[in-house]
């Protein structure tokens, strides 16, 4: 997109002359196309918190006997998070103390 420097309105192309060209739809602003002209804008990913807590939460987590699905190892350590409404019943995380897989419940 580009932006007209007179108005700051956003540049159309048109094409009413016989020749392409940028032009202003408020003031009388035309800049002529005579290449092709690309531009590219590489994003940074915004530094986002874990909301389930990462593995800061696994640090005091507690065990109990739950059968990991991987591995069949029978105890597992586990933490409880409300992710949905009030209403809803708790949701338990996993993770087996053998092979460190994680799954969840409910």
């Amino acid at each position: 997109m580009l932006f007209c420097p007179n108005c700051a309105n956003l540049l159309v192309i048109s094409a009413e002359t016989g020749y392409n060209k940028w032009a202003c739809n408020t003031c009388a602003y035309e800049f002529p196309i005579t290449k092709q002209m690309t531009s590219r804008t590489k994003l940074k990913r915004k530094q986002v918190d874990d909301v389930l807590g990462g593995e800061e939460q696994w640090k005091h987590a507690d065990s109990t006997n739950a059968t990991c699905p991987k591995c069949d190892n029978g105890r597992a350590y586990f933490y409880q998070l409300q992710i949905r409404s009030a209403d809803e019943p708790m949701t338990t995380f996993y993770r087996c103390t053998q092979c460190a897989h994680n799954w969840r419940e409910n």
